[in-house]
């Protein structure tokens, strides 16, 4: 399971989606993709919708804001849907929220099936719920799925102490366990997030998604980044 933020999406811009960054990351994915391995993919959608950040500036209520954030995820999905297939990669985007016209519903046995196609499947609409996290439904998915390992994507190359762009002299963790992060609050994932993944024995792997080979590295197992597990 390889979860993305939104933001990873929209490059130097301040919103919306840099089809260069998308058609990079396609080009990584591709290359993990064609080691043979299951590839799941959870996006958010920040780089469009930021759910309860942007509407209580705006004056909207938190549901109907998670509801805008969720809705916003759908559309960065299908963006990389499109990309993986213009390189040759099948897809499917299956959505928390019914939208037939649009995309699948989410049912494991259909997963499975795509699986079986040599598909990479992109959930979107996070939980299908309000007050959940993009973090926690790329737990429950990967729960669900009986994924290996959720592999969260940042702009660092793993868990430090603090943020190392404001704090330089951050320490680096090779590794951890589950209580320590959850102790700490180290902002790996959220606690909701970790806890399911905790629950269901689901190591953690937090890498750079913007070094060249590392999700390859990270499907094939190199070490890369920071691993979180019991």
């Amino acid at each position: 399971m390889l979860k993305l933020s939104g933001e990873a999406l929209k490059g130097n811009h301040d919103y919306g989606i840099d089809f260069s960054v998308v058609r990079n990351l396609v080009f990584e994915i591709k290359k993990a993709v064609e080691l043979g391995v299951e590839l799941a993919l959870v996006i958010g959608g920040g780089n469009i919708f930021r759910g309860i950040n942007t509407a209580n500036n705006i004056g909207i209520d938190r549901i109907t804001g998670d509801n805008m954030g969720m809705l916003a995820t759908v559309i960065n999905g299908l963006a990389l849907q499109k990309s993986l297939e213009s390189s040759g990669i099948k897809s499917k985007v299956v959505s928390a929220i019914e939208m037939n016209k649009v995309t699948e519903f989410f049912d494991v046995e259909k997963v499975e099936k795509y699986f079986s196609e040599k598909s990479v499947v992109i959930f979107v609409a996070g939980t299908g719920n309000p007050f959940f996290s993009t973090d926690t439904a790329a737990a429950l998915r990967a729960s669900e799925i009986k994924a290996d390992v959720i592999m969260k994507a940042t702009k660092v190359d793993g868990v430090y102490s603090a943020d190392p762009i404001k704090f330089p002299n951050a320490v680096f963790y090779p590794e951890l366990n589950y209580e320590r992060a959850l102790n700490e609050k180290l902002n790996v994932m959220d606690l909701t997030a970790i806890s399911l993944c905790m629950e269901n024995k689901i190591p953690i792997l937090v890498f750079n998604m913007n070094k060249e080979d590392n999700i390859k590295k990270a499907v094939s197992g190199e070490t890369v980044g920071t691993v979180i597990r019991g």
